[in-house]
């Protein structure tokens, strides 16, 4: 059991510190920067509206389940196909906090590299779809609520409560699913498997990315799992690949943008991202200095001779872990309070607290609602109110890019 918990801690204690850093950033984007500015300036049918959306997606630390309802709010707002398919493609794939984690593990050159390439994908994507595809709306946006204004202690206990408890209560789990599989790879995954591989670099990349369209990685937690199949041999270039379609795509996004975007959007969005992966793998393969990326295998060869770990890595970590704990604590006794509603709607494809804010903030504006509950772990909506149209609650959650699936009365 040693040898999977030791390189585990080490993986940990790289990376905690900059996790926690980029978690605070995260919550002052939450809080203070206004929603509103995101969607007037997606609303153009033009390369503008394209770039902005770019802009804003590469530092926001959304997952591929997270951006999907923000994806799909902006789009009914008025924003452009391309606008909605440039956010979908840059938000994913990078945020701070995995920027700052491929800092940390991998290296400076490979997170410099990470956002530029997330950033170009982003706009060809985007303008590709605004030339092949109607919006299927008016480009004009429409009028959004302005938010209530907060006191600035309001927003500072958002912006702790975001950081700390809700972004870590949606990708804490992926985070540690990601550095528990880096520690299985580094002791099970014999040292030259890549090796073998690697005089087919293009092989090597459609192999990963065959495993990772499917799947939903997190941005940060992928990063551990990149690295680890590093040290085994896999190209930085495959890395790359990993990299931006684990993060990318899933099929819960895949589904949604084919609904909500339309078929002809979506094989935009899927050929942008395999093209763009593969292609900017091979540069990295062929075209770049290969001593940008060894950084990490002297990084960790180095680190099982040394016995000393800094204080402020162990102390990030004890952090780290003790806020985690506390995010599952929080999630699992929040979500016992469902059972006293009066009805439930079962909803398919919520998978973070993205998903759960989205849909009890449109639920609760609909007329007779005066409560709404999400329960993640059970894909089911409670809802309390008098004379409730069940019609407007199945329109409302298929309008989010969900899918209703059931409704019973309690």
């Amino acid at each position: 059991m040693e040898k999977y918990i030791t390189p585990l801690i080490d993986l940990l204690n790289e990376m905690t510190p900059y996790l926690l850093l980029g978690f605070l950033i995260a919550g002052i984007l939450h809080e203070f920067v206004p929603r509103r500015i995101y969607a007037d300036k997606l609303s153009r049918n033009n390369f503008s509206s394209v770039l902005w959306a770019a802009l804003f997606g590469i530092p926001l630390p959304l997952c591929s389940c997270g951006v999907i309802p923000t994806a799909t709010s902006i789009y009914r707002e008025g924003a452009s196909k391309g606008a909605t398919v440039s956010f979908l493609i840059s938000t994913p794939q990078t945020g701070v906090d995995s920027i700052l984690a491929t800092a940390s593990v991998i290296g400076i050159p490979f997170a410099v590299i990470r956002p530029i390439v997330a950033f170009i994908t982003a706009i060809v994507g985007g303008t590709i779809t605004n030339r092949i595809c109607k919006n299927g709306h008016d480009a004009t946006p429409q009028t959004v609520q302005t938010a209530e204004n907060k006191s600035i202690v309001k927003k500072i206990i958002g912006m702790f409560r975001y950081g700390f408890i809700e972004m870590i209560q949606d990708i804490g789990k992926w985070i540690v699913i990601g550095l528990v599989a880096a520690a299985v790879i580094t002791v099970l995954v014999p040292d030259n498997f890549f090796v073998a591989l690697n005089s087919y670099p293009l092989l090597n990349m459609l192999i990963i990315l065959a495993m990772s369209i499917p799947m939903y990685l997190c941005a940060t937690g992928s990063v551990p799992i990149a690295a680890a199949l590093m040290l085994k041999g896999l190209s930085p270039g495959a890395a790359l690949v990993l990299l931006m379609a684990g993060p990318a795509t899933n099929m819960a996004t895949i589904l949604v943008v084919n609904k909500v975007l339309g078929r002809k959007t979506l094989i935009t969005y899927l050929v942008t991202i395999i093209t763009g992966a593969i292609g900017f793998g091979l540069l990295i393969d062929y075209a770049l200095p290969a001593e940008w990326f060894s950084n990490i295998t002297h990084k960790h060869v180095a680190g099982c001779c040394n016995v000393v770990t800094p204080w402020w890595q162990t102390a990030s970590s004890i952090i780290f872990v003790t806020l985690l704990s506390i995010g599952f604590i929080l999630k699992f006794k929040k979500g016992k309070k469902g059972a006293m509603t009066q009805k439930k709607f079962r909803i398919n494809g919520m998978m973070c607290n993205h998903c759960k804010a989205n849909v009890e903030k449109a639920l609760s504006r609909i007329e007779g609602v005066s409560s709404v509950h999400v329960e993640l772990s059970e894909g089911v909506a409670y809802i309390e109110g008098e004379n409730i149209d069940n019609n407007k609650i199945i329109s409302a959650i298929n309008g989010l890019g969900y899918e209703y699936m059931d409704c019973n009365l309690k």
